[in-house]
């Protein structure tokens, strides 16, 4: 069965981090502990009862508290189904736009991609000095594919 904990907004990875550490020193029957991007303020895990969700949960920072209903896996297929990376679009050598930020409307070549982080590597293309500029993947949208520069 799925359970959420509500947490403080903007610290779920670090529970995340502190429950699986006190997971693996207890060695409860908590199977899975999920941390979606999209739903803020919860984090997912999968357990056998609620009893042994509210007692990984003691004493851990940031948890508010477990909702009392347990979730179906339907609820949950959307946020599944949507979480793929923002950088799996994109390929080295790719012609993107920058749509905010400093150089908000500049044009830049795929240098490097780091899909942990989703972040990439891009490279200035419409400047006196190519200035090579480190950005969040979601604030770039495809303008020509590197197959179809080469071409």
């Amino acid at each position: 069965m799925l359970f959420a904990y509500r947490v403080t907004a903007g610290q779920e990875r670090i529970v995340a981090e502190m429950l699986a550490k006190k997971l693996a020193k207890e060695k409860l029957p908590i199977y899975a502990v999920a941390l979606f991007e999209d739903l803020r303020g919860y984090l997912l895990v999968e357990a056998q009862d609620e009893v042994t969700v509210r007692q990984a949960g003691l004493k851990i920072p940031h948890i508010k508290g477990v909702l009392a209903k347990p979730m179906n896996t339907s609820d949950v297929d959307s946020l599944i189904e949507a979480a793929k990376p923002a950088v799996a679009s994109f390929a080295k050598g790719d012609i993107v736009e920058l749509v905010s930020g400093p150089f908000k409307g500049e044009r830049a070549k795929i240098m490097r991609i780091d899909e942990n982080h989703e972040t990439v590597t891009v490279e200035l293309t419409e400047v006196a000095v190519p200035i090579p500029v480190t950005i969040k993947a979601e604030i770039i949208k495809l303008y020509q594919k590197a197959s179809d520069a080469a071409s």
